[in-house]
């Protein structure tokens, strides 16, 4: 263990660390803090006079880089010195300086304020010996603006120029600076002297910023707690690596004040009263200071800051809690005691790290005995804050013991927290260990275990201390000195050390065995993924359905020509032949769908009212259809068992019975596909079943989804086809975690668990159809070119786009590389709003906008000219003619020295930037979620020798294909007749990037990977859609606006680029071949095992032979939801495992699930679309038959709304207030529920509470329901004949058991095959009733048991029946 870590030498470096900035600034900070990285680079030209070298053996150069608020000229932070370095002079050439160190700091602030002062310092050392530091100059760098850094698409790191001014810094703080500073008269440029920088965002920082203070400029190399430096690089921020985090436990905290607790509060209270009384002047007012609260901080920090916020608990007297365990009466009164566990969740193994305490009181002030507060003084009604006490203490020194004892600081010393403490005793004539104690002490009990989660898996070595009983102290800069003991078990402690009580806490007792992991079989049950044949969902309608609904004006399905189009027969249907469909000059295929009628399950039920569709087709954007209300249809016969017809309804609400049925449109036009993506589209129809969710547009609950067959809308040669369906649609509940032993086979090979239940909730009637037009365009029905997976450097790919002053097109022009000129205020914002800063019109034709104050100021000018005119006459016009022309002149003049400087400034950018662009290959690629894209680059080495090339590119998603096996399974998949070569690149030696040798004038290909995983995470608010859809939709019509861009480098051995390669990313949207919705409880974790169909009825799969044996991979768009595989043996079934973490209620997550059958995971064989909504979880014992009743909270949100509650079980589960109701803002108002299970086992039932007027999600709960069977009092046998098919009536006596009169309801399990003559009666005390039932005619042979509820008045059971019933 160590002694305690906050000595008055480590309070006094954290107070080093910086100055805070202008307190004016905490009022605008942005959020979250954003991350740089500056670059220094070079220093060109010689700062000083050539007089500064008389009698100078050595000069040296040295930057100091400080942050300065332009506005209210203050420095803050701390100022960042680099090492000296020597100044290099070449003939002919002007002196110059390499620097190449990086510097790197993130701040809040908002940046168009903040600059970075950069000092030139010379180290001059005389021939005497000693030093001397003079400064030589300084430049300003102003921050970028965080939206200009957003928008800006050049990334690259490109040296800027900054020029240098005479003086030193201090120059700033002078009162004559003006705001700008650049502007001041007195600040001269040195001529031919500047620095070459580069200033860029670092996203990488962001894991590590809270390592690292705000506005804190450090360096890579520094020593920075928690960091590790990874691989041969020296900085260790340039890509960071955290080390491991272990989570400590602090258990039975107590904090001891001497003499007491209560002698301690009570001179406190004195003084802190006492003082109040002086600065108001009084000698007594009846008011005293009474504590309110004990609070206790406790974080972890790391020398430079806190890792996170630090916890704050309260602490409460002993005398308070009682006497708990051993602990002595006298031992409580000197206590404040925590009975809670502390977690410290980001603690790492460092010498630096440490924990630390401090105790803050939290006082008010009370008048008169009965201690009410005043409210004349101004003090009386607020509480404030002082620390007491505080302490650090560094647990991973050492071999550390359980119970552990720390002293207490205080005073005006300084402190991690940077705060005022009170005084500690005078120890004036103390001894040392009364000092050690006087303070106070806090002892706990330590633990810890390690995180199984790290960015990187080793740790840096501890250096171990001397095997001794003793450690010596430890502060968070590794100091030795100490300023307080600790103690353990009582005993007496020497200064800045501590004894250990476990004798045998020894390296060798620390050596444990490594547990076996024994093989095992989750317990989720698996989801069957729905494939080709599995299911059996779609069946086509029937003919007296099809009779009644053909006579609806439901939209006919035309060719061109007005023709109908042809019906297929399902049971006849052609087979697939891709020659036939690419051979049809109708290459353009308009997809329709007519969603005509929905069918309620059971008949007689009246939900839902209000329907709507969400699905996706190929890859057209997601669907959400508009409500559809359900008509009954008018027709003959029974009326339960037509089915409803579906009325579009408007944006305010009103349907029209005269256009019946929703009509979708998706036009694939060739023309707008890729090349050969027209056969890749008729493949989808092909193999593809299209998911159509169905949701109650009332309630937002989803009712279930039907999945419909594509093949039928192959034409084969034909102008237009058409097919209608009956579609089941299917709700799928998943209970609670089921062993998957559990379960049986059906006909498929598959396993059906247990604990997944389907149940038919309705039928689609629908219609597809597809109808052939000309394409605009010629079709190319070939795959993608092979040509444009190898890309060259001399494919006339690297023009210049060029400007707008010229009239000749680039791209008519024989040169190789051309470049057109641009006006200045086109390529620079900043410039153009100096130069039309004046409410002018300028001579490009530009007029800024002016404010209305501007405009009054110009109409009362003009007015005044105007009299002045009338009265002078044409002497004035002429005066005035003169002086607008001279002003005019004037600010010409100015206009072209800004553009002069501009020039001069961006000279040397935009030569580099032209030179680049003379090598640099631009290539688009699309791409799509999951696919690998494989390309080759043409590289050669223009030089006549020998060079090695390293391929840099930062992009974490494209890559150089290093291996060779790789390499060439991409090439025979894509069919690249290239060489090939083994072992091509270097990559060992801890390189960070690949490196090629290439000989004099060699030219290689260069294999690149491009693949995504990462998708659109926004979810679509739940709820319909406002308005009709459009009658078509294109299938490029959702383009990206800016594509991504990707540049790669390849650089020779001194950082020289010869060749750049640009690649333009432009994303597609991927097709989804499933959907899974599932609900769980918030801020759990969701665990599901989703079960592969088999594989040839996959999309794109092919079927494989019994001996051949098979990997499935998966991968997921989120990086935060665990997706494993294991690999089976052929012919087992294959699981996808998934771990979800979710958040609060109502969030939806959305992520996509990648499967793939090759090694090299290059195209995806199943993209599923997986939405986990968290809900509110409430768990209900109950029992079948038996009303219960609970309550939930539902809290109002911001704005006040008409809301109603509904549930997915109406018959067994009651809301009140059932009608629509206000919810006012910010309001809890309380919804009562009202249970009658029917049926025994676990299962949930959803409960939404709707925005009526908006169609918006307030607030969701899932009641998770555990219900057992009643006690059965009597059991009755019944026996119906089937071939009859006629019901029977019996009848059964029951008597009043009280001697008092009461009323009884009657209640059964199964309403549909029993009902009740009277659904209640009333008995007197004693008196017996008949209850009359009549039993429904059976369907099938079979057994049924049915269970009938006596309850009484308030709903309570008060005896159950069950008859059996068998169906002969």
């Amino acid at each position: 263990m160590a002694a305690p870590l906050g000595s008055r030498h480590h309070a006094g470096s954290l107070a080093t660390l910086g100055i805070p900035p202008h307190s004016q600034r905490y009022q605008g900070l942005l959020g979250e803090s954003e991350p740089f990285q500056l670059v220094l680079k070079t220093l060109e030209g010689q700062p000083f006079k050539a007089s500064l070298l008389e009698g100078v053996v050595d000069v040296q150069c040295q930057l100091r880089l400080s942050l300065f608020d332009t506005t209210y000229s203050h420095f803050f932070g701390r100022t960042w010195k680099s090492s000296p370095h020597s100044i290099k002079h070449s003939h002919g050439q002007p002196a110059k300086v390499s620097f190449n160190q990086a510097v790197y700091f993130h701040t809040s602030l908002n940046c168009i304020h903040i600059a970075i002062i950069i000092e030139v310092v010379a180290i001059a050392k005389k021939r005497e010996g000693n030093e001397q530091i003079l400064s030589c100059g300084f430049g300003i760098l102003h921050l970028p603006d965080r939206q200009k850094l957003a928008s800006d698409s050049d990334r690259s790191q490109k040296a800027k120029r900054l020029n240098l001014y005479h003086g030193t810094p201090r120059a700033l703080l002078h009162p004559a600076s003006e705001n700008p500073v650049e502007r001041n008269k007195f600040m001269t440029l040195i001529e031919g002297s500047a620095i070459f920088y580069s200033l860029l965002p670092h996203p990488p920082l962001v894991e590590v910023r809270h390592l690292i203070p705000e506005n804190l400029l450090i360096s890579g190399s520094e020593t920075i707690p928690g960091v590790v430096t990874y691989g041969q690089t020296s900085d260790a921020l340039k890509k960071p690596h955290l080390l491991t985090t272990v989570t400590c436990f602090l258990d039975k905290l107590s904090l001891q004040l001497y003499p007491t607790v209560e002698k301690f509060e009570e001179e406190l209270v004195e003084l802190l009263n006492a003082d109040r009384l002086l600065k108001i002047d009084q000698v007594a007012d009846g008011s005293t200071v009474v504590i309110q609260e004990r609070r206790l901080h406790v974080g972890v920090h790391n020398g430079l800051c806190y890792v996170q916020n630090p916890q704050v608990v309260v602490l409460l007297p002993g005398t308070m809690q009682g006497k708990s365990g051993n602990t002595s009466k006298s031992l409580l009164k000197k206590s404040l005691i925590l009975r809670s566990r502390i977690q410290l969740t980001e603690m790492v193994k460092h010498r630096s790290f440490g924990i630390v305490f401090h105790l803050e009181y939290v006082f008010s002030i009370c008048v008169g005995q009965k201690g009410k507060v005043s409210s004349i003084d101004p003090m009386a009604n607020t509480a404030y804050m002082q620390t007491l006490r505080w302490a650090v203490w560094n647990p991973f020194m050492g071999p550390s013991p359980s119970d552990i004892t720390v002293s207490l600081h205080g005073g005006p010393s300084s402190n991690p927290c940077n705060l005022l403490v009170y005084k500690s005793p005078s120890a004036e004539m103390s001894s040392d260990e009364v000092k050690r104690v006087e303070s106070g002490t806090i002892t706990f009990h330590f633990s810890c275990r390690a995180e199984r989660h790290a960015s990187i898996g080793s740790e840096q070595p501890m250096n171990t201390l001397e095997k001794k009983s003793h450690v010596s102290a430890l502060s968070l800069k590794q100091t030795s000195e100490s300023s307080g003991p600790q103690q353990v078990a009582g005993e007496a402690l020497q200064r800045g050390s501590i004894i250990f009580m476990d004798s045998n806490a020894s390296p060798k007792s620390q050596m444990v065995e490594q547990l076996q992991e024994l093989p095992f079989t989750p317990i989720q049950a698996p989801i069957m993924a729905m494939g080709k044949e599995i299911g059996g969902t779609t069946t086509v309608i029937s003919r007296a359905s099809l009779a009644q609904m053909h006579a609806i004006n439901f939209p006919e399905i035309q060719d061109d020509d007005n023709e109908l189009a042809v019906v297929i027969d399902s049971d006849n249907l052609p087979s697939l032949n891709l020659r036939v469909e690419e051979a049809d000059h109708l290459q353009c295929n308009e997809i329709i769908l007519q969603f005509l009628a929905f069918s309620r399950v059971p008949p007689e039920s009246n939900h839902p009212r209000l329907v709507f569709f969400t699905f996706q087709f190929y890859r057209f954007p997601p669907v959400t259809t508009q409500q559809l209300q359900l008509v009954k249809m008018k027709g003959k016969g029974f009326s339960n068992s037509l089915p409803f017809i579906l009325v579009p309804l408007s944006k305010n609400g009103v349907g029209n019975i005269d256009s019946p049925g929703l009509e979708l449109k998706f036009m694939a036009e060739p023309s707008l596909m890729k090349d050969g993506e027209q056969r890749w589209f008729m493949q989808y129809l092909a193999m593809q079943m299209l998911q159509i969710d169905v949701w109650d547009a009332e309630s937002l609950l989803l009712i279930g989804t039907a999945a419909v067959d594509l093949k039928y809308l192959l034409r084969h040669g034909l102008t237009a086809v058409q097919v209608s369906h009956e579609l089941e649609v299917v709700s799928t509940d998943y209970a609670p975690d089921v062993p998957m032993s559990l379960g049986d086979f059906t006909t498929h090979g598959a396993v059906k668990p247990y604990g997944v239940t389907t149940i038919s909730k309705g039928r689609l009637h629908l219609r597809l159809g597809n109808v052939g037009h000309r394409s605009e365009l010629e079709v190319n029905s070939s795959m993608p070119s092979l040509r444009s997976k190898v890309i060259s450097a001399h494919d006339r790919t690297s023009g210049f786009p060029g400007g707008s002053l010229s009239t000749v097109v680039v791209r008519s022009l024989s040169a190789h590389s051309t470049c057109r000129a641009q006006r200045l205020v086109n390529l620079d914002s900043e410039l153009a709003s100096v130069i039309f800063s004046r409410a002018r019109i300028d001579r490009f034709g530009q007029q800024p906008l002016d404010s209305e104050a501007e405009d009054i100021r110009r109409r009362k000018l003009n007015r005044m000219m105007s009299v002045q005119q009338l009265e002078f006459g044409s002497e004035f016009q002429s005066k005035s003619h003169i002086m607008s022309k001279h002003e005019e002149w004037i600010q010409h003049e100015r206009d072209l020295q800004i553009i002069e400087a501009y020039r001069e400034q961006t000279k040397a950018e935009s030569i580099s930037k032209m030179l680049s662009q003379a090598i640099t290959t631009q290539f688009t690629l699309y791409s799509t979620l999951g696919n690998a894209e494989f390309f080759e680059f043409k590289l050669k080495n223009p030089y006549n020798v020998q060079h090695t090339v390293t391929i840099e590119c930062e992009h974490s998603e494209l890559s150089v294909i290093v291996n060779s096996r790789e390499w060439k399974y991409f090439k025979n998949l894509s069919k690249v007749l290239t060489p090939l070569e083994e072992d091509m690149f270097h990559v060992d030696g801890g390189v960070q990037f690949p490196q090629i040798y290439l000989r004099p004038k060699e030219t290689v290909y260069i294999p690149f990977k491009f693949q995504t995983f990462s998708s659109d995470y926004s979810v679509i608010s739940q709820g319909p859609a406002d308005g009709s859809l459009a009658r078509k939709n294109l299938i490029n019509q959702e383009r990206s606006n800016t594509p991504k861009k990707i540049e790669i480098y390849f650089k020779i051995e001194n950082q020289k680029p010869i060749a750049i390669l640009c690649v333009n990313i432009e994303a597609q949207r991927y097709v989804v071949d499933q959907t899974f919705r599932f609900y769980h409880p918030e801020r759990s974790f969701l665990k599901k095992s989703i079960r592969l169909p088999p594989l040839h009825v996959l999309r794109g799969t092919t079927v494989q032979e019994s001996h051949g044996e098979f990997q499935i991979h998966a991968r997921c768009s989120d990086a935060n939801v665990i997706c494993e595989t294991k690999k089976m043996a052929p012919n087992e079934p294959q699981d996808i495992f998934l771990k979800v973490a979710c958040g609060p209620s109502p969030e939806i997550k959305k992520f996509c699930v990648i499967i793939y059958m090759d090694p090299w995971l290059a195209v995806p064989i199943q993209i599923w679309e997986l939405y986990v909504q968290s809900l509110h979880r409430i768990d209900v014992n109950c029992v079948v038959g038996h009303r219960s009743q609970l309550s939930l909270v539902l809290r109002g949100t911001q704005s006040a709304r008409n809301v109603a509650a509904f549930t997915s079980s109406p018959e067994e589960l009651e809301v009140m207030p059932s009608d629509v109701f206000l919810l006012p803002p910010h309001v809890v108002k309380d919804l009562h529920i009202r249970i009658w299970p029917q049926k025994e086992g676990d299962r949930c039932i959803y409960l939404n509470v709707v925005d009526v007027d908006f169609h918006q999600l307030v607030s969701s709960w899932m009641i998770c329901l555990t219900c057992r069977q009643p006690t059965i009092c009597k059991a009755f046998e019944i026996s119906i004949s089937v071939e009859e098919g006629k019901g029977s009536n019996k009848r059964i006596s029951y008597t009043n058991p009280y001697p008092t009169k009461r009323v009884y309801f009657l209640r059964t399990s199964r309403p549909d095959l029993l009902q009740f003559k009277e659904d209640s009666f009333e008995l007197e005390g004693g008196e017996t009733y008949h209850i009359g039932l009549r039993f429904a005619p059976g369907q099938k042979s079979g057994e049924e048991e049915i269970l009938i509820f006596i309850n009484n008045q308030a709903e309570n059971n008060e005896e159950t029946y069950c008859v059996k019933i068998s169906y002969q």
